[in-house]
Protein backbone atom coordinates (compact mmCIF):
# COMPACT_ATOMS: atom_id res chain seq x y z
CA UNK A 1 0.00 0.00 0.00
CA UNK A 2 1.24 3.47 -0.83
CA UNK A 3 2.15 5.72 2.05
CA UNK A 4 0.63 8.76 0.41
CA UNK A 5 -2.97 9.84 0.22
CA UNK A 6 -4.74 8.78 -2.99
CA UNK A 7 -8.11 9.45 -4.52
CA UNK A 8 -9.52 9.55 -7.99
CA UNK A 9 -12.47 11.39 -9.45
CA UNK A 10 -13.50 11.08 -13.06
CA UNK A 11 -14.60 14.19 -14.87
CA UNK A 12 -16.93 13.21 -17.68
CA UNK A 13 -17.36 15.34 -20.76
CA UNK A 14 -20.53 16.93 -19.36
CA UNK A 15 -19.32 17.57 -15.82
CA UNK A 16 -18.65 21.07 -14.67
CA UNK A 17 -15.12 22.33 -14.18
CA UNK A 18 -16.24 23.45 -10.74
CA UNK A 19 -16.73 19.80 -9.70
CA UNK A 20 -13.58 19.12 -7.75
CA UNK A 21 -12.81 16.31 -5.35
CA UNK A 22 -12.54 17.62 -1.76
CA UNK A 23 -8.97 16.30 -1.39
CA UNK A 24 -7.83 18.20 -4.47
CA UNK A 25 -9.62 21.34 -3.27
CA UNK A 26 -7.95 20.92 0.13
CA UNK A 27 -4.54 20.62 -1.56
CA UNK A 28 -5.08 23.84 -3.51
CA UNK A 29 -6.26 25.56 -0.30
CA UNK A 30 -3.01 24.56 1.43
CA UNK A 31 -1.04 26.57 -1.13
CA UNK A 32 -0.69 30.37 -1.14
CA UNK A 33 -3.56 32.11 -2.92
CA UNK A 34 -1.54 33.02 -6.01
CA UNK A 35 -0.30 29.44 -6.49
CA UNK A 36 -3.79 28.01 -5.91
CA UNK A 37 -5.36 30.43 -8.41
CA UNK A 38 -2.66 29.67 -10.99
CA UNK A 39 -3.14 25.91 -10.53
CA UNK A 40 -6.93 26.34 -10.81
CA UNK A 41 -6.52 28.14 -14.13
CA UNK A 42 -4.25 25.36 -15.41
CA UNK A 43 -6.72 22.73 -14.19
CA UNK A 44 -9.50 24.44 -16.13
CA UNK A 45 -7.34 24.43 -19.28
CA UNK A 46 -6.52 20.73 -18.82
CA UNK A 47 -10.21 19.88 -18.46
CA UNK A 48 -11.27 22.07 -21.39
CA UNK A 49 -8.49 20.67 -23.59
CA UNK A 50 -9.52 17.11 -22.78
CA UNK A 51 -13.11 17.94 -23.69
CA UNK A 52 -12.10 19.74 -26.90
CA UNK A 53 -10.27 16.75 -28.35
CA UNK A 54 -12.51 14.09 -26.87
CA UNK A 55 -10.06 12.59 -24.36
CA UNK A 56 -13.12 11.47 -22.35
CA UNK A 57 -13.16 10.67 -18.68
CA UNK A 58 -10.29 12.75 -17.41
CA UNK A 59 -9.28 11.41 -14.02
CA UNK A 60 -8.14 13.82 -11.31
CA UNK A 61 -6.15 12.41 -8.46
CA UNK A 62 -3.50 13.09 -5.88
CA UNK A 63 -0.34 11.26 -6.92
CA UNK A 64 2.55 11.53 -4.51
CA UNK A 65 0.34 14.00 -2.67
CA UNK A 66 0.10 16.35 -5.67
CA UNK A 67 -2.74 17.16 -8.09
CA UNK A 68 -2.62 15.00 -11.21
CA UNK A 69 -4.70 14.51 -14.36
CA UNK A 70 -4.86 11.62 -16.81
CA UNK A 71 -7.43 10.20 -19.23
CA UNK A 72 -8.76 6.83 -18.14
CA UNK A 73 -7.82 5.33 -21.50
CA UNK A 74 -4.53 6.21 -23.14
CA UNK A 75 -2.40 9.24 -22.58
CA UNK A 76 -0.04 10.01 -19.75
CA UNK A 77 -0.30 11.85 -16.45
CA UNK A 78 0.27 15.56 -15.91
CA UNK A 79 1.05 16.53 -12.33
CA UNK A 80 1.25 19.97 -10.68
CA UNK A 81 3.29 20.97 -7.66
CA UNK A 82 3.97 24.04 -5.57
CA UNK A 83 6.78 24.07 -3.02
CA UNK A 84 8.30 26.43 -0.49
CA UNK A 85 11.65 25.61 -2.14
CA UNK A 86 10.48 27.50 -5.26
CA UNK A 87 7.63 29.65 -3.94
CA UNK A 88 7.38 31.85 -7.04
CA UNK A 89 6.84 28.98 -9.46
CA UNK A 90 4.38 26.21 -10.18
CA UNK A 91 5.88 22.98 -11.44
CA UNK A 92 4.28 20.74 -14.04
CA UNK A 93 5.62 17.21 -14.29
CA UNK A 94 5.42 14.53 -16.98
CA UNK A 95 6.57 10.92 -17.14
CA UNK A 96 10.38 10.99 -17.20
CA UNK A 97 10.41 8.23 -19.84
CA UNK A 98 8.40 10.37 -22.25
CA UNK A 99 9.70 12.98 -24.68
CA UNK A 100 7.07 15.53 -23.62
CA UNK A 101 9.44 17.90 -21.82
CA UNK A 102 11.77 17.97 -24.84
CA UNK A 103 8.85 18.55 -27.21
CA UNK A 104 7.53 21.40 -25.07
CA UNK A 105 10.98 22.98 -24.88
CA UNK A 106 11.16 22.87 -28.66
CA UNK A 107 7.66 24.29 -29.15
CA UNK A 108 7.50 26.78 -26.24
CA UNK A 109 11.11 27.57 -25.22
CA UNK A 110 10.29 30.84 -23.45
CA UNK A 111 7.16 29.87 -21.51
CA UNK A 112 8.74 27.51 -18.96
CA UNK A 113 11.93 26.88 -17.04
CA UNK A 114 12.75 23.33 -18.10
CA UNK A 115 14.43 20.66 -16.02
CA UNK A 116 14.61 17.69 -18.36
CA UNK A 117 13.41 15.07 -18.65
CA UNK A 118 10.28 15.70 -16.62
CA UNK A 119 9.81 19.16 -15.11
CA UNK A 120 8.53 22.46 -16.46
CA UNK A 121 8.21 25.45 -14.14
CA UNK A 122 5.97 28.45 -14.66
CA UNK A 123 6.56 31.80 -12.93
CA UNK A 124 3.51 32.72 -10.87
CA UNK A 125 4.07 36.42 -11.65
CA UNK A 126 3.33 35.84 -15.35
CA UNK A 127 -0.08 35.07 -16.88
CA UNK A 128 -0.82 31.40 -17.52
CA UNK A 129 0.51 30.66 -21.05
CA UNK A 130 -2.77 29.33 -22.43
CA UNK A 131 -1.46 28.11 -25.82
CA UNK A 132 1.42 26.24 -24.15
CA UNK A 133 -0.78 24.62 -21.48
CA UNK A 134 -3.41 23.63 -24.03
CA UNK A 135 -0.72 22.09 -26.24
CA UNK A 136 0.81 20.25 -23.27
CA UNK A 137 -2.58 18.79 -22.35
CA UNK A 138 -3.25 17.79 -25.95
CA UNK A 139 0.04 15.92 -26.39
CA UNK A 140 0.06 14.39 -22.90
CA UNK A 141 -3.53 13.18 -22.92
CA UNK A 142 -2.98 11.60 -26.35
CA UNK A 143 0.53 10.36 -25.65
CA UNK A 144 1.43 6.89 -26.82
CA UNK A 145 4.92 5.66 -26.09
CA UNK A 146 6.56 4.16 -29.16
CA UNK A 147 8.78 1.23 -28.24
CA UNK A 148 11.38 0.35 -30.88
CA UNK A 149 11.44 -3.23 -32.11
CA UNK A 150 14.78 -5.00 -31.59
Amino acid sequence: MFCCQFFAATIGINRSMTDIHPDLAHKFQSWPANAAQYASEIRALFIQSAQDFDARDLEESLKWGEPAWRPRKGGTTLRASWSTKAPNELGLFVDCKSDLCVRMQSDFPDDFRFVAPRAMYLPLAQPVPTPAITHLARIAFRYKRVIPVH
